[in-house]
């Protein structure tokens, strides 16, 4: 698929959504200097072409008690395996990211849970023993001090 065309209006309307994605269409018409109902137009366009996707509430994990934050590199029996991994690893929770990749891990994913005996559960009884997994290694992460969307 070929990169979308936009233009300096649907990059500062993207880059104000992204900043506060509750902007209303008013305010986003007076910053851009155009009608509200351009900016709805834009909008409109901008998800049909596939670029806003959607719009997202970030829940803080660790208020919630999700205290441990890890990256789990899975190395796969084989990587015709992927697509069973795959669906095992939608079924545990506390996965909220995977990623196929190249490199050293064929799979590698980002689970939030509770405690460190949270994760040791997790590791032994709902990773490693998916049979298609050959090893797992295990990044404690300590903070997220960047956590941001793509500038334009």
């Amino acid at each position: 698929m070929e990169n979308q065309k936009i233009d300096t209006l649907d990059k500062t309307i993207l880059n104000t959504l992204v900043a506060n994605a509750r902007t209303p269409y008013a305010e986003l018409a007076k910053l851009t200097g155009v009608s509200p109902a351009t900016i709805h137009v834009r909008i409109e366009k901008l998800k049909a072409m596939g670029i806003i996707e959607g719009t997202h509430l970030h829940i803080n994990a660790k208020k919630l008690g999700f205290d441990v934050c890890c990256f789990i590199g899975i190395n796969l029996k084989s990587a015709g395996d992927y697509p069973v991994v795959l669906k095992a690893l939608e079924k545990i929770e506390e996965v909220v990211e995977a990623y196929y990749t190249t490199g050293q891990y064929g799979v590698f994913i980002k689970i939030l849970c509770s405690s460190i005996e949270d994760l040791q559960w997790l590791l032994i009884d709902k990773i490693q023993s998916i049979e298609q997994v050959q090893a797992t290694e295990t990044l404690i992460s300590l903070q997220n001090p960047i956590h941001r969307n793509i500038q334009l």
